[in-house]
């Protein structure tokens, strides 16, 4: 079974560290991973153009159709994002809107194990409304969305300001572990 990290930051730092660790615990329970950053992909707005009410397609041409395939290929999806302004990052959001070819085709996503990850600069710098927003995105998905395993109950969340800081944060490693090993134990039950 496969599970699909994809890490909302606008550049390489906090956000991917996290995702990599919750990878690297899947891993480690005899699951294949894929990593992907949205830093550096080209991401345009969804105009609504309706290309997708007839074919899994999307009127642009940007980079998104890829990551919208490899979403469909996995079997469970980690979402990352830091925390700006209490809210994921506009990078993700813009993602989050363009899926709507994965829903319009046939709810491609139905089912698939989710969880989310978020880091911001203080314990309680609104990690815990980023990680509702990739929920409610999940939801909306029909994923079947899993919290940690037994810390903080709604997933990875962890502090981190400079590059390098949320590794450090031993309580948010911690909840992202444990995120990672309840998508494992979620995934051993939909494989019986």
């Amino acid at each position: 079974m496969k599970v699909l990290g994809i890490g909302g930051s606008h550049r390489r730092g906090n956000t991917e560290d996290l995702v990599k660790k919750a990878l690297e615990t899947c891993r480690q329970n005899r699951l294949e991973t894929e990593y992907i950053s949205l830093a550096g992909l080209r991401i345009e707005y969804c105009t609504d153009c309706g290309a997708c009410r007839k074919a899994f397609t999307c009127s642009q041409k940007d980079d998104v159709m890829a990551v919208l395939q490899k979403m469909s290929d996995a079997d469970a999806i980690i979402v990352g994002s830091p925390t700006y302004f209490g809210c994921v990052s506009g990078r993700l959001k813009a993602l989050f809107d363009r899926t709507l070819p994965l829903r319009r085709q046939g709810n491609m996503l139905k089912d698939k194990v989710g969880a989310a990850i978020a880091v911001g600069g203080s314990r309680n710098g609104g990690q815990e409304h980023v990680v509702q927003q990739i929920h409610a995105w999940m939801l909306i998905q029909e994923m079947t969305v899993v919290g940690d395993k037994k810390t903080a109950h709604f997933g990875g969340i962890a502090v981190g300001r400079n590059p390098g800081d949320a590794l450090q944060d031993i309580v948010g490693v911690e909840t992202v572990v444990n995120t990672a090993l309840k998508v494992v134990e979620a995934l051993e039950k939909q494989r019986k």
